[in-house]
């Protein structure tokens, strides 16, 4: 069969379980808050409420398509498909195993980076189309976060970058044999998270579309399947950031050498994303928002030193060959 043909049925497959994966995770979150915070959650449609989030999509669908009369029509079409295309093509250089990847690319890293910034489009032209001062405002809001903290997403990998000597995901995963890297990279992986959490607009950096900050944010204005693709980017984005952190500082598939042969590489994988994934969801029920000033400020004034002195430790130490 020819490698074409490969690649499209994976693409197909991979497409087939994430957007199911996306729809399942808001009732698991919902579920899991409900446990938490010690009530019943969604316990109505189907066992336990598995069945709610397909209910969810079925009434949102059902919901009037509606474009505002004083938007602009082709951006504000477009922006919710931005979100969601950059966040499904990151998947595309994942290396869910040694044998389950799309694109093994040298440069996975850089196009991880390159979709993350291509993001931000999808929430500035949602509140510029939108033609609305709420929509405007969240919109300038999620740019002025977002931008700001892929500064720190970046600098926080390089440290990885150095000690893999490689932009190449699954070469940063095999590096990873000997020692996984949370344990020389701990700063930088914890700098890592907190900027994944603001990139994928989660609580407590949810700030630009918080129902008691801005209305709804950048998507005020929008409804039926416009508004779940939005829904849709953000928890892809949240399995995005979880798969990474697995990838760059958790060893990928591997594990070590005495629990190795328990199961498949795959399954390793699957369970170390999971528990990254839960926990995005126990920050949401744990910590509160901040302003946002303090929001820009934590960023900028804690962050950037940390990611910085982070990949000059790094450097000076690989230098000396102690790392």
């Amino acid at each position: 069969m020819p490698d074409n043909v490969i690649k499209l049925i994976q693409i197909t497959i991979m497409l087939a379980l994430l957007i199911p994966i996306a729809a399942m995770l808001v009732w698991v979150e919902r579920r899991l808050i409900g446990i938490w915070q010690d009530r019943l959650g969604p316990n109505r449609v189907g066992p336990f409420g598995v069945l709610q989030s397909f209910a969810d999509l079925l009434k949102i669908l059902g919901k009037e398509d509606w474009v505002p009369p004083f938007a602009d029509k082709l951006v504000f079409v477009l922006a919710p498909v931005i979100g969601a295309v950059c966040v499904l093509m990151s998947f595309a250089v994942l290396p869910f195993s040694p044998d389950i990847l799309i694109a093994d690319l040298n440069i996975g890293l850089l196009f991880f980076l390159a979709m993350a910034s291509l993001a931000v489009y999808s929430v500035v032209l949602a509140g510029w189309a939108s033609n609305s001062k709420y929509a405007l405002l969240g919109g300038m809001r999620a740019a002025a976060q977002t931008v700001s903290y892929e500064v720190f997403m970046g600098l926080s990998l390089m440290g990885v970058v150095l000690l893999a000597g490689s932009f190449n995901l699954t070469e940063i995963v095999l590096a990873q044999q000997h020692g996984w890297f949370i344990q020389s990279q701990f700063v930088g992986f914890v700098v890592f998270f907190i900027a994944g959490i603001a990139e994928s607009h989660r609580l407590p950096f949810d700030l630009p579309e918080a129902e008691t900050e801005l209305t709804a944010g950048f998507h005020t204005e929008y409804s039926g399947l416009k508004f779940a693709l939005f829904f849709l980017g953000e928890y892809l984005g949240v399995t995005l950031i979880s798969c990474m952190s697995v990838v760059l500082f958790f060893g990928g598939w591997l594990m070590p050498e005495p629990l190795d042969n328990w199961l498949p590489p795959f399954m390793w994988f699957v369970l170390k994303v999971s528990f990254f994934v839960v926990f995005f969801i126990l920050l949401r029920t744990a910590l509160p928002r901040p302003r946002f000033d303090q929001l820009l400020g934590f960023g900028w004034k804690v962050m950037l030193p940390l990611a910085l002195l982070n990949l000059l430790v790094t450097a000076l130490l690989s230098l000396l060959e102690v790392l």
